[in-house]
């Protein structure tokens, strides 16, 4: 067989792992000098992206439809015959690269990745991984079946979620109650999968020789420039410095409302009664008005998302069989992103919308860097390409900027969005808390109701208010932890979202003084990829990596003053 690899990913989508092995055999037989080293992992580089794309592939198949049992069948055949393959040669590979003391120009960073790669790497690790990631999909299939009936229709629990935004409050605590109770029928089925998942990662980090699991998912997510300790710190920041402003806007809440207490059902509607903001009928109009918001932002973004329509790399509405959340995902060797989402017609469809965006842009700003580990961005980063193209974007919410609305109703959307950044850290908190928690005491863990009772006392630390009462409610809050996708597809992917809004608000407070320069040092950030530190990627950005409590001082003192401002 030829060791020229194929044009395009489409015709290796069913390729056994038979038909992959000539192509690392060449690879590991190359024979590895200064003058050819580049052109060496250049190969790599191309087939890793090659196999990447097929990945991709087959597993947004099973997220656009997770009914789909022959696209589920090919992602778990991709897991067990192509994936835990891949990782024992590429394995090999990296140990031949790293014996050469050979390397590319400009390849320091992805050096230091692929020295934590071979230390951490364990054979008996793969089908451990693949089992992990074959039961967040047993996950998405229990959450994207839950359905209720509405008004005599079948709707899953996202198309149900607007009317937590309607003015007439029986008819929350109806929604809230109903979607909480069709939420609860699942608690043992998705205690089983937390169980199994657990017991999975705890062995994982066994046959790596690591303490706990936590210790070796920081070396997996190549957790360089900050300590497990950095977190528990700005844990501690959060409850002191933001916990008291969000009770200050819980207050004024209640108090808008005219209520003595809030109900879960009182938290998304507006508080001076004005009906929900409807920004769009459909998905297309969606794309369309978002399009015009990234042109005005800059035209270079508005020619990516041009690409992105073109191509049909969207995929919007909300529809049952879906998997839960929104994503970005890259198409590596094409150098293309995809947008996958559940839009219902709400402003935080806008917001998702807008922020998957902004990772999107990262793939097409970076897409020139030559390897494909050059390109591969620690989520710390990534979420600040996303988080600050939302607060970048929202000047041109208004409808004249091609956007949503009317001027009123876009300087309301962006209040309602800074208020959720201050509502969104406490949250944060709590569901990276409960994960150093869960992995640090996996015995404990184990048992459901421990996970309840943490879960419930975290909740207590940072989200309880004397201002809300949750009589009543004690199960659906116990069970939080159900609910976050994140705890069972993307172990410890949580705090980067924390960061990463510090960072945001730091590029946005630049932007209210020079608009442009902000948005030309934003675009220079993400054409560097990941192929530099994350205190090097924030700079270059206009940011400091930090999340002390100055910074957060610095972020809630520009938050509320942009809020006075726009009201």
């Amino acid at each position: 067989m030829s060791n020229v690899l194929p044009k395009d990913s489409t015709q290796m989508r069913d390729w056994s792992w038979d038909q992959y092995v000539p192509f690392f055999d060449y690879l590991e037989t190359f024979d590895l000098t200064p003058a050819n080293v580049s052109d060496w992992m250049k190969y790599w580089s191309d087939l890793s992206e090659l196999v990447g794309e097929v990945g991709t592939s087959v597993y947004v198949s099973t997220t656009v439809d997770t009914t789909d049992e022959e696209a589920k069948e090919r992602y778990h055949k991709f897991l067990e015959d192509i994936s835990e393959n891949v990782s024992s040669r590429n394995q090999k590979l990296k140990i031949k690269f790293l014996a050469s003391e050979l390397s590319p120009d400009n390849f320091e960073i992805p050096l230091r990745g692929i020295k934590s790669e071979v230390d951490l790497f364990s054979k008996d690790n793969l089908p451990l991984l693949t089992s992990d990631a074959k039961l967040s999909k047993e996950y998405d299939a229990i959450i994207g079946s839950q359905t209720v009936k509405w008004d005599n229709e079948e709707i899953t629990l996202t198309q149900l979620s607007p009317i937590m935004l309607e003015t007439n409050r029986d008819k929350r605590e109806k929604a809230w109650k109903l979607a909480s109770t069709r939420r609860l029928q699942d608690r043992n089925s998705i205690n089983k999968i937390w169980e199994r998942v657990l017991k999975i990662r705890m062995s994982i980090a066994d046959n790596s020789g690591y303490e706990d699991y936590r210790a070796w998912r920081w070396e997996y997510l190549k957790r360089f420039d900050y300590t497990p300790e950095d977190c528990l710190t700005f844990h501690e920041s959060i409850e002191k410095i933001i916990v008291p402003l969000a009770n200050k806007l819980l207050e004024k809440r209640k108090e808008a409302l005219g209520l003595d207490k809030l109900k879960p059902w009182d938290l998304s509607v507006d508080i001076f009664g004005r009906d929900a903001l409807v920004p769009f009928e459909n998905a297309e109009e969606l794309e369309a008005k978002c399009h015009n918001i990234f042109n005005s932002v800059d035209s270079e973004l508005g020619k990516h998302f041009a690409i992105m329509r073109d191509k049909e790399l969207l995929d919007l509405g909300n529809r049952k069989g879906k998997a839960p959340g929104g994503y970005c995902t890259e198409y590596p060797f094409q150098r293309l992103p995809f947008i996958f989402m559940n839009a219902v017609g709400t402003h935080s469809d806008v917001q998702t919308m807008i922020h998957e965006g902004g990772h999107a842009f990262h793939v097409f700003e970076s897409a020139d860097l030559p390897y494909s580990s050059q390109r591969d961005v620690g989520m710390e980063f990534a979420e600040v390409a996303s988080m600050a193209m939302e607060l970048l974007a929202s000047p041109f919410l208004a409808e004249k900027d091609g956007g949503f609305y009317s001027d009123e109703d876009s300087a309301r959307a962006r209040i309602e969005h800074l208020e959720k950044v201050i509502m969104f850290w406490p949250y944060m908190a709590v569901v990276d808390a409960f994960q150093h928690w869960a992995y640090t005491n996996p015995d404990k863990a184990l048992k459901p109701e421990n996970c309840d009772a943490e879960w419930t006392a975290l909740w207590e630390r940072f989200q309880m208010s004397e201002h809300i009462d949750y009589t009543g409610c004690e199960d659906i809050i116990a069970t939080g932890w159900h609910n976050k996708l994140h705890i069972y597809h993307v172990p410890f992917y949580y705090v980067e979202y924390g960061m990463a809004q510090l960072g945001a608000i730091q590029i946005w407070g630049k932007s209210l003084k020079d608009e442009k320069k902000a948005i030309r040092d934003y675009r220079t950030a993400l054409s560097l990829g990941g192929n530099a530190t994350l205190p090097q990627l924030y700079e270059a950005a206009g940011a400091k990596f930090s999340f002390d409590d100055k910074t957060l001082e610095y972020a809630a003192n520009l938050i509320e003053e942009q809020i006075k401002d726009l009201s």
